[in-house]
């Protein structure tokens, strides 16, 4: 059973939004962790409802409530009258593509490495993708900065060891973001792995 206490302030709030109480009953669903696609078997009218979800960006491909679909439902629980609004993903987005090198041509502890490949691809595509994943709330903005510089670094540190350039490996952006290659990197991130420099002679390894 799923109960929802709505006053006439949450109402008036969902109702400006273009909320429907169907929208939200069906997000309580996802937060109890029942099936959409069984609530809405053989109910066309249904399952267009469940596809709004979507595209409001309230439930993520995965279809779990994004940060967004979150906020909406604690919102219910508070007495306040505004629904909190949506922070703006250009800047975050704007900081991340500046991350990503343009090129895999670059210069490391006073040693040029020539390249040949320009390694941003597809902005738009990738803004689009990187607001999916920053939306699922499951990684943060810092975390995927902080993981893109240090896979970047360890690139570095390995081609002055290696005298190669690793670069040249590196993933065009759309790619990197559709392959989930940040997954492995924001793991490290959490554990306090921090792109640090490393004398020349030492030795090292690069995931």
């Amino acid at each position: 059973m799923i109960e929802l206490k709505l006053t006439s302030d949450h109402f008036r709030e969902l109702f400006k939004k273009g909320m429907s109480l169907d929208i939200v009953y069906l997000l309580k669903t996802i937060e109890n962790g029942e099936d959409l696609n069984d609530l809405s078997k053989d109910i066309p009218k249904l399952g267009n409802v469940v596809q709004s979800l979507y595209r409001k960006g309230l439930v993520s491909d995965n279809h779990n409530l994004t940060i967004e679909g979150k906020a909406l439902i604690a919102f219910l629980s508070t007495k306040g009258k505004k629904i909190p609004k949506k922070k703006d993903k250009t800047e975050d987005f704007d900081k991340w593509w500046a991350a990503y090198k343009a090129t895999d041509d670059f210069t490391y502890k006073g040693k040029h490495f020539p390249g040949t490949r320009s390694l941003r691809s597809k902005k738009d595509d990738c803004r689009i993708k990187l607001n999916k994943i920053l939306a699922e709330g499951q990684y943060t903005i810092e975390e995927m900065i902080a993981a893109l510089e240090l896979e970047f670094h360890q690139k570095m540190e390995n081609s002055i060891k290696t005298n190669t350039n690793k670069l040249s490996f590196q993933q065009n952006s759309m790619t990197y973001l559709n392959n989930y290659t940040y997954e492995n990197y924001i793991e490290l991130v959490r554990k306090g792995v921090k792109a640090k420099e490393e004398p020349i002679l030492n030795g090292g390894t690069e995931i």
